[in-house]
């Protein structure tokens, strides 16, 4: 039996007294037959619901949820109160065209210099970008048919050599040929008519969210049995309509419901900077796929960091967007209140071209939520240096320094001071209090609001259909109560406040993105899966706050360990702040590259000019 306790009101917590809790999870690493062995028990209608209370107790989720009285009312969407305007960004109506918008995005860009990009004089750089893709459309050096052909040959060579360990779960060459065909006609048979400047260009897309003619299985074996698709999501119909070649569905998580990127069902993607590394997830196979050079960008899921965690892990750029900043329609998990849709990219610039076409909510989320216009960072202004010198950093060192190797804090820090140092930006000390709490909240949040449209499936027998992995997940999730939900949504409420009083100090909140690098595969992992929540407590350590209060966050790489494995460094911004978020991020990328390498396991140059 707990111990009642009341949470005093929000209002009256006392920061000076908060004690930052490290965390630790208890749970078993299980592999192989153990997980085997430990899903039956879990299922087991005796034994399961012991193992799963005595996990919860030693976790104190029962203590939090059942036992302990809290004032605020319930929050069960993100609630946000009114912003002020950005500082030097420009306004994109988000009613206007995709097309349109991206023009304006294209001059919000430093001037393109080719002669940079393209001299063999020139330091060499990690990946080519959408603009250099576009100049050499533009300029004859390639088109998007011949581009096509590399990319098809890769793909094919990669499926063939490591058929274990695949990007794409549905690929069809012929469908890439007849958009690259479309492509190239309207470069060299209508010249200078291109229709944006994401025509060619490839983008992938995670396998859960609808890009026609393709399925959506989310990862599973059978998905696209009881879902069927008829059209692309509303933001693969915008990337579309743009001119974007859309290259076919990539790999990921079991129904997202995990951050390694493990999937018996079709293999598990590889991280390219080490093979015998996870990319992590659930955005596995987008990650793996802009980060071997393949796409500049991609499309995946977050909803609890699937697009910052493998962004971070694989180096390159993840950007979650604020809760309904984007349409969900055509997205398989689109009813849930933490869960987004955002682009993963080779560079800041990428994922910000990407993120303006794919932007614009829902009809009801206009209504609802009251987004604050849609904005980007003028970053070929004169002014944005000045907005830069004023920028103000949150750092909670205590939760900074919670990482399982000081060398991933220690890098994010350098990386802040070299920011400090050239542009004049301030690091202030933050408190941020009921972490752990917060970690809670999320974990019933996403766990309810993903069991329920999958219980009907389960009632039907099919649970056994799913991986082993997720099917332990399933069982904790089926164990939470309405009770303990609307006590999380509570909640919310309370962390929400804790972030927004934050935000009155400062315009940034930092963090490692993760708090690990990129852990390794257990061979025994690979056939049926694995359950590991240390390492799932440290690849989320951070990542939280930008799901369950639906704030905007970003992932940068600012360098590697001393095992040449990417480190990430995460900003997390007021609601509707994208364009501040990018600016910082577009900023620190610059000072920050001549620290990071491209992948030595895997890496393809498909805009060769030899």
């Amino acid at each position: 039996m707990g111990k009642m306790k009341a949470m005093p009101p929000v209002e009256e917590v006392d920061l000076s007294s908060v004690k930052y809790q490290p965390q630790k999870i208890d749970a078993p690493h299980l592999t192989g037959f153990s997980l085997k062995l430990f899903v039956w028990l879990m299922e087991s209608p005796v034994l399961g619901p012991l193992i799963i209370s005595a996990l919860k107790n030693q976790n104190k989720m029962t203590q939090l949820l059942r036992y302990t009285l809290i004032p605020e009312r319930p929050m069960y969407r993100p609630e946000f109160p009114p912003q002020e305007p950005e500082q030097g960004v420009v306004l994109v109506d988000e009613e206007r065209d995709p097309i349109d918008r991206l023009h304006t995005a294209t001059y919000a860009l430093p001037k393109y210099d080719p002669s940079i990009r393209w001299s063999k004089e020139s330091p060499p750089f990690l990946y080519w970008k959408i603009r250099d893709y576009a100049h050499a459309y533009r300029h004859n050096i390639t088109t998007p048919s011949l581009v096509a052909e590399q990319l098809i040959s890769a793909i094919k060579e990669w499926s063939t050599t490591n058929s274990s360990m695949p990007m794409l779960i549905h690929f069809n060459p012929d469908n890439v040929r007849s958009q690259a065909e479309a492509s190239t006609s309207r470069f060299v048979e209508r010249i200078w008519k291109p229709i944006s400047i994401l025509d060619g260009i490839f983008i992938a897309i995670k396998d859960d969210v609808d890009c026609y003619p393709f399925p959506s299985r989310s990862g599973t074996s059978w998905f696209d049995q009881v879902r069927k698709v008829d059209k692309d999501a509303t933001c693969v119909a915008r990337l579309r309509k743009c001119g974007a070649i859309l290259i076919g569905k990539a790999n990921m998580h079991e129904l997202g419901l995990g951050v390694t990127g493990n999937n018996p069902n079709h293999g598990t993607a590889r991280n390219p900077h080490a093979l015998d590394r996870y990319t992590g997830g659930s955005s596995s196979g987008p990650a793996s796929i802009v980060s071997s050079g393949l796409c500049p960008a991609a499309i995946g899921t977050d909803g609890g960091g699937s697009v910052r965690i493998p962004s971070s892990l694989c180096g390159i750029v993840g950007l979650k967007t604020t809760y309904g900043r984007t349409d969900m329609t055509g997205v398989v998990c689109d009813g849930g209140t933490v869960e987004v849709v955002s682009p993963l990219a080779a560079s800041v610039e990428d994922a910000m071209l990407v993120y303006s076409a794919i932007a614009g909510s829902s009809p009801s989320d206009k209504i609802s939520l009251r987004p604050s216009p849609l904005s980007l960072p003028t970053l070929s202004s004169s002014d944005n240096l000045n907005i830069l010198q004023s920028v103000k950093l949150g750092k909670y060192s205590e939760w900074f320094h919670d990482v399982s190797n000081t060398e991933i804090s220690t890098k994010c820090e350098d990386a802040l001071q070299l920011l400090c140092s050239t542009f004049g930006s301030q690091i202030e000390e933050i408190v941020l209090p009921e972490l752990e709490e917060m970690r809670t909240a999320h974990i019933v949040s996403i766990g309810s609001e993903s069991l329920f449209p999958l219980n009907p499936y389960c009632l039907e027998g099919r649970r056994s259909d799913f991986t082993l992995d997720t099917r332990t997940s399933l069982a904790l999730f089926g164990s939470f109560s309405a009770s303990d939900y609307v006590a999380c949504q509570r909640l919310r409420r309370r962390i929400m406040y804790y972030f927004m009083e934050a935000f009155k100090k400062v315009d940034i909140i930092v963090t490692p993105t993760t708090g690990m690098t990129s852990p390794k595969i257990p061979p025994s992992a690979l056939k049926v899966g694995e359950s590991d929540y240390d390492v799932s407590g440290y690849l989320m350590r951070f990542v939280q706050p930008g799901n369950l209060l639906g704030l905007p966050a970003i992932s940068i790489p600012i360098g590697h360990d001393k095992d040449g494995l990417p480190i990430g460094l995460q900003l997390i911004g007021r609601p509707w702040a994208e364009a501040s978020l990018l600016r910082a991020a577009f900023a620190l990328e610059e000072l920050c590259m001549k620290f990071r390498n491209r992948p030595s396991g895997i890496f393809f140059n498909l805009l060769t000019t030899s």
